[in-house]
């Protein structure tokens, strides 16, 4: 294996380990809620900040923090995201009142948004399309897709041996050693554009946008659906939206290029990407409170529970990027949420005297499975065939739709959830703590998981492109670029781009990816002649 090569896999596990350590901390914190609610003498209601804190700034700034990447520098941002994520994680083990918790939690939701999409699009410009970035994008969503499963593993392991700021703590030499590395093993990149121009007004829109309507989902669980105060803020939230695809629409230089969404595969994937981060979010929170509240599981014994989620999660994801090779994207995806929705649908039957290994476990690996073969395709396909100057783009869009999906899943699942135990309670006679009523509201949530997959498979069947065979032109190697005129130099150049990004989405191998990139460069000079340019 050359240096070259070694340096680009190692560049890798950077990349990966820094990926791993910002999702970890989406739900290391959860089996520690009870422990910070005790020690820093939080209210019933502001205990959901701890996680909504986060969520808000991590999903509102994701856009923002891809653009950035773009213009400034993307290796630059990634140093400077960890730099942040370190400092506010040292100060989040530090927090001395529920306030200074829930401040330092948003400022380290603000170093995961400028990490995130810096790290996915180092690895598009690290690995050129085809058999090697899909590798690398495997063990990328293996990374996504296990850190959720891990980070409650290691939360109950670190609260009940160490203390809750150890959850925190972790992430400080982790961050330390990655900033030392990233100058030895990242290369710099940026958007190759001729006017660097900033779309402050696009910024400020999206990012307010985005933060309002994940508060306004959180603000709805106590206040409620219909108040005032909560329509308010939906409709704050839409008017900004509204106000943001207006200025793209008209910017010299736009945060979001809404021509990308031209691509109907890009745009289900991140639908579906949504939609798997509201499932993934939802689902460890509602079953962490079963395992403690409903089973009285201890924190290290929840974290252990997750376990075989979290394998099985790691192994299938790198067999999904073999196995997207085979069958394509769209096949695979459906697959995975297919698998992960009949795994949530079995866990519906919770029940107050639920088994480990009878009524948890093997739905545990198939929900682990069904994510690890859609955390792969669905980050595959948002990145098909988008330019490298709108790698950043892409990259936060991606890491948005499973954030902003996520902050508001929870928000709406936990309040369905509640309502439903309430109602229980009420018609049963029994108090709105007790495992029954606690089962029953669960389970209402987890079936809305269940719609909700179902949604992402018939989304992701009907829009993504199919990975089914199509007729491509003759073998290309030695065919010289046509005469004739600039239209038809023109029709033949998007013939050979549609063939070469069929052929990368069905896996092909490097070698022959190069074959019609050779001739697509032909095309274009035979056209650059012809138009005299």
């Amino acid at each position: 294996m050359s240096s070259g090569t070694n340096r680009r896999w190692s560049a890798l596990a950077l990349i990966v380990t820094a990926q791993f350590m910002v999702i970890l901390d989406v739900a290391i914190v959860n089996v520690a809620l009870p422990s910070i609610k005790s020690d820093l003498h939080f209210s019933e209601t502001n205990l959901q900040w701890v996680i909504s804190a986060y969520a808000i700034l991590f999903g509102g700034a994701l856009l923002l923090g891809g653009r950035l990447g773009d213009l400034l520098g993307r290796r630059r941002l990634f140093m400077t995201g960890l730099g942040l994520f370190a400092a506010s994680s040292l100060l989040c083990g530090l927090a001395w009142s529920e306030s200074s918790l829930i401040a330092f939690r948003a400022l380290q939701g603000l170093g995961g948004a400028l990490l995130a999409p810096a790290a996915l699009s180092l690895l598009m410009t690290t690995f050129e399309e085809g058999r090697e970035r899909n590798l690398a994008l495997g063990i990328y969503g293996a990374a996504s897709g296990s850190g959720a499963a891990v980070g409650v593993l290691l939360g109950g392991v670190l609260t009940s041996y160490l203390s809750w700021s150890w959850i925190f703590f972790i992430n400080v030499p982790v961050g330390i050693a990655a900033i030392a590395l990233a100058p030895v093993l990242l290369q710099e990149s940026r958007a190759d554009v001729a006017h660097r121009h900033f779309d402050l007004p696009g910024a400020a829109s999206i990012t307010g946008g985005l933060m309002l309507l994940v508060y306004a989902t959180t603000r709805a669980t106590t206040d409620g659906w219909g108040a005032t105060s909560t329509l308010t803020l939906f409709a704050g939230s839409a008017a900004l939206v509204v106000a943001f695809a207006a200025i793209e629409l008209r910017s010299r230089s736009p945060l979001l290029p809404l021509r990308i969404f031209r691509s109907r595969t890009l745009t289900a994937a991140n639908v579906a990407m949504a939609i798997v981060g509201a499932v993934a979010f939802s689902e460890f929170f509602l079953l962490t409170l079963y395992l403690q509240d409903v089973l009285h599981y201890s924190a290290v014994q929840s974290g252990a529970a997750f376990s075989a989620f979290a394998i099985s999660v790691v192994v299938m994801s790198n067999v999904a990027q073999v196995v997207v090779g085979r069958l394509g994207v769209r096949t695979t995806l459906t697959l995975g949420l297919v698998a992960s929705a009949v795994s949530v649908a079995a866990l519906t039957g919770l029940s107050v005297d639920g088994r480990y290994f009878w009524d948890l476990f093997p739905w545990f690996v198939l929900g682990g499975a069904g994510m690890g073969f859609s955390f792969v395709p669905v980050t595959i396909a948002s990145l098909t065939g988008v330019e490298r100057s709108d790698a950043g783009v892409a990259s936060g869009l991606i890491n948005t739709s499973r954030q902003i999906g996520g902050a508001i899943g929870i928000a709406a699942v936990s309040a369905i959830a509640a309502t439903s135990t309430t109602s229980y309670a009420d018609a049963n006679a029994v108090a709105a703590s007790s495992g029954a009523a606690l089962s029953h509201g669960f389970q209402t949530g987890l079936y809305v998981l269940t719609g909700l997959l179902l949604v992402a498979a018939l989304v992701v069947f009907g829009l993504v492109r199919s990975a089914t065979p199509q007729p491509v032109v003759e073998p290309v190697q030695d065919r010289p670029a046509p005469a004739g005129t600039v239209d038809d130099l023109v029709l033949h150049l998007r013939g050979l781009l549609a063939v070469r990004e069929l052929r990368q989405s069905r896996g092909a191998n490097d070698d022959e990816l190069r074959v019609y990139g050779d001739a697509i460069a032909r095309v274009e000079e035979r056209l650059a002649e012809v138009a005299g340019v």
